[in-house]
């Protein structure tokens, strides 16, 4: 039987590029479709996840991690991400799926 290890560090890593990642979308979408201070505040949040993003990037040593940020954090947050949005779209579909039918 093996034993589970909690990696904070990797747990925490993960969290900030998430932030990031959410941010950065986030602030796109209301940087264009916002107007007046919607817009600055799309921009702030913009400029804010790239500072999150690139500290998460450039601190690996502060997380504690040995091995490429890329392989340990980024590349596996993206697939966090997308395995989240297609688990929540398909709980989505059938949630509407249910109440349409009712």
């Amino acid at each position: 039987m093996t034993d589970f290890i909690w990696h904070w560090n990797v747990f925490f890593g993960v969290v900030l590029a998430l932030l990031a990642i959410t941010l950065v979308i986030l602030g796109i979408l209301t940087a264009y479709f916002g107007s007046g201070k919607s817009r600055a505040v799309g921009v702030v949040l913009l400029i804010v996840g790239l500072v999150v993003g690139l500290v998460t990037i450039f601190t690996k040593s502060l997380i504690g991690l040995n091995s490429g940020i890329l392989q340990t954090i980024v590349i596996p947050t993206f697939f966090y991400v997308i395995a989240s949005v297609v688990g929540v779209a398909i709980g989505l579909l059938i949630f509407l799926g249910a109440i349409m039918k009712t």
